[in-house]
């Protein structure tokens, strides 16, 4: 049983919780389950370790993210392991995770340097700028790309000086766990503290009066609580919730060029990602055409198990998301036409199989909510500034994209779009050195870029009077 990581020692605590294999819908291993004791200990280990974390300097803290990243690849074979066998996907997915995501956004925080800004100076005064870090952050992590996402909390959170609690999510905490592990002799003790846990333990972090600011990833509703939970210490908080982007689908867009790259950031990791396209907005000259070519291409993709090295789709993540994606399923079947995928089968596990849906348009569940899963509808549109209008409407606003050959022209509609983040002929592509808001009640803050550092860190105005004559 892997263990977490509390003040730089391995812990097993004193109670258990069940790993289920998403692929089969059983149990196949056991990590601790945190108690509200473990959520002190961790807390109380990070606030030890927060003065000599901010004063060692950005060079220690950048020496110190760098050998993490270094030790994920050194251990990348054993973490993709694991990593599929609480997700269900494919090895690419996994590797591509860990390798791309994960080690990217840790050396990319750790090159990062913040000095401070001179803002007046005259004859009488001088007065600087410093940004100074908060404390203990708490990282409220989700199942869909567990050490990715752990990571894109630690790395700015650390760089910026501060110590670390992550709690993983109930689902999926075994990758993160043995992570710890792993880093247990290259971070300090209690800079970064690993707890595994079900949602009590996540709450009692999320309250905890020693806890200067949490970030969380996950869904609105979830976000609505934790926003309530830090009000009584005004903890700062950033959010990156959930999303419902549109693409837009321009009349001279070259199908045949356009198609593939769509369908792979509609159902990229089986559609569990908070901006990827959940609605497709296709010109009415080319629905037919864009309808029956994501069609095939899903009819045509291999959806197994992980360990199968075939596999190109994985299942969806956990029993209650599963539920919830067949429940959406039912729906797309009774408002629009499913041209591909749309039946579960008797197999064990929770897998879903890819589906298209034409024919629905907006006042169906399946294109005003977001189902977080490998559900895709496709909706026809005939005027450029209705179909704006219509993929503004949505209360998120996390990402969105418009395809076409004349890509200036692409870029004019896409700066309509009220999404924090816009792609033109590609989407959801993610980089560490990019920024990534989130508008509406797709949460706010901003991750990713120096902007990403920014909320880890607290402003100070230094205001110094300069001596005057006589």
């Amino acid at each position: 049983m892997h263990k977490m990581l509390i003040g730089g020692s391995l812990s097993a605590g004193s109670r258990t919780m069940d790993v289920i294999d998403p692929c089969t819908g059983q149990g196949f291993d056991q990590v601790p389950d945190a108690t509200a004791d473990d959520v002190d200990a961790a807390v109380a280990a990070a606030r030890a370790a927060f003065p000599a974390w901010r004063d060692c300097g950005f060079g220690k803290r950048e020496a110190v993210l760098k050998e993490m990243a270094d030790a994920i690849m050194a251990n990348i074979e054993e973490l993709a392991d694991l990593l599929i066998a609480e997700t269900g996907g494919p090895r690419d997915l996994a590797m591509f995770e860990l390798a791309h995501l994960a080690t990217g956004y840790l050396n990319y925080y750790g090159s990062l340097r913040i000095e401070p800004e001179l803002i007046v100076e005259d004859d009488t005064r001088r007065v600087e700028l410093h940004r100074k870090p908060l404390g203990v952050v708490a990282a409220i992590v989700p199942w869909n790309a567990p050490v990715f996402i752990a990571c894109n909390k630690i790395a700015p959170a650390m760089a910026a000086g501060n110590t670390v609690v992550v709690k993983t999510a109930p689902s999926t905490p075994l990758t993160t766990l043995r992570l710890g592990e792993i880093l247990a002799d290259i971070v300090p003790p209690g800079v970064l503290n690993i707890l595994s846990g079900g949602n009590d333990a996540g709450a009692t972090l999320v309250a905890h009066e020693d806890v200067a600011k949490v970030t969380f990833t996950g869904s609105s509703e979830t976000g609505r609580k934790i926003m309530a939970a830090c009000a009584p210490t005004l903890k700062r908080v950033t959010l990156e919730l959930g999303g419902n982007d549109a693409a837009i689908v321009l009349p001279d867009a070259d199908i045949q060029k356009v198609a593939a790259p769509i369908f792979a950031f509609s159902f990229f990791n089986s559609g569990q990602v908070c901006a990827v396209i959940k609605r497709l907005y296709v010109h009415d000259s080319l629905y037919d055409a864009m309808c029956g070519t994501l069609a095939t291409m899903a009819k045509g993709s291999k959806l197994a198990s992980g360990t199968d090295a075939d596999a190109q789709f994985g299942p969806v993540q956990n029993k209650a998301q599963y539920d919830k994606v067949c429940r959406y399923l039912e729906q797309a079947k009774r408002d629009g036409k499913v041209i591909a995928g749309g039946e579960i089968g008797d197999r064990p596990g929770y897998f879903v199989p890819l589906t298209v849906v034409r024919d629905v348009a907006e006042g169906h569940a399946i294109v005003d909510e977001e189902p977080f899963g490998p559900i895709l509808p496709v909706i026809c549109y005939s005027d450029i500034d209705d179909v704006v209008e219509r993929a503004n409407a949505s209360p998120f606003a996390l990402g969105g994209s418009v395809w076409g050959s004349d890509v200036a022209a692409a870029a004019k509609v896409a700066a309509r779009l009220e999404s924090g983040s816009v792609w033109v002929n590609q989407h959801c592509a993610l980089d560490p050195a990019v920024p990534f808001p989130a508008n509406r009640q797709s949460g706010f803050g901003v991750e990713g870029g120096i902007e990403g550092l920014y909320p880890y860190l607290a402003l100070q105005t230094l205001n110094i009077a300069k001596p005057q004559a006589g």
